[in-house]
């Protein structure tokens, strides 16, 4: 069968147009999906209802801490314990049968510090209210959880809660900095979404802020700050409880290791799927 030949010439001129269209502007099917996954990734998330994500990093807090320092007699997000902590054993070293406790507290202050130094600079240099940094974060604070609970679970460290023993176990160091530096990214992430009324490790500035409102008694709707700070404070406080619950249960730190690697890889998901700011300028 013969084709005619304004076919024949048709298929010609589409194929030559074709081939000489340029290589940068031929799409294939694969690359649309990944510019627009690119676009999302580097677009800014929006301020609304970030203080719920904080929240939870504020349950967190609680439930670290109350399982570290049941298994290992310091904190790793409180360092102002463990300031109190490290200032004791300077002082009363030789009048205890734990002389050596206190350099868990300096490990923990130290490595907190080296988190804040490198979480702030990583954001600043990738954008800090960037969907991707705040993933990254995360993701990163997860994994390190995660890892320490495998540390725990293989018993590369000591795990059970409440074996303090007088000698000190310097295996412990490892899971205290480690824990530590990655507690530096939440507060990091507060100040990136500008809630500083939520540090999600601290309390006792945030108390002082709280009692000093003088908007303290107003309508609830209307003060949304004051609420924020009430959420923390109960936030903290009832991740502390489950978190003693757990360690009473089953004597092992990594249960609330996973469940808390858990909720920060969630906390990425949801950083996602966040919906996009539009027009908010970053500090």
């Amino acid at each position: 069968m013969k084709m005619s030949p304004s076919k024949v010439d048709d298929s010609k001129e589409h194929s030559s147009s074709s081939s000489i269209l340029p290589l940068s502007k031929r799409c294939s099917p694969s690359t649309v999906p990944r510019s627009r996954l690119t676009t999302h990734l580097s677009s800014s998330v929006s301020f609304a209802n970030t203080s719920h994500v904080l929240l939870i990093c504020c349950f967190i807090t609680g439930l670290l801490d109350s399982t570290l320092f049941h298994a290992y007699g310091t904190f790793v997000s409180g360092q102002t314990g463990n300031t109190i902590l490290f200032g004791l054993g300077a002082s009363t070293s030789r009048a205890t049968t734990r002389p050596y406790r206190w350099t868990k507290s300096l490990i923990a202050i130290v490595s907190f510090l080296w988190g804040c130094a490198c979480f702030s600079h990583t954001t600043r240099v990738l954008g800090k209210l960037k969907r991707s940094t705040l993933i990254l974060s995360f993701v990163v604070q997860g994994a390190i959880v995660l890892l320490v609970g495998g540390f725990v679970q293989a018993a590369l460290v000591e795990g059970r809660l409440l074996k303090l023993t007088e000698e000190m176990d310097w295996r412990q160091c490892l899971p205290i900095a480690l824990l530590s530096f990655q507690s530096a990214g939440q507060i990091v992430a507060s100040r990136a979404l500008k809630l500083n009324a939520i540090p999600t490790v601290v309390l006792t500035s945030m108390l002082h802020d709280l009692a000093t409102d003088p908007r303290l008694l107003a309508p609830w709707s209307s003060n949304p700050k004051r609420n924020q700070m009430l959420g923390a404070f109960a936030a903290t406080l009832l991740g502390a409880i489950i978190g003693g619950f757990i360690s009473i249960k089953t004597g092992q730190m990594q249960s609330t290791l996973w469940l808390v690697g858990g909720l920060k890889f969630s906390i990425a998901g949801a950083w996602l799927m966040w919906p996009t700011g539009e027009g908010e300028d970053e500090l």
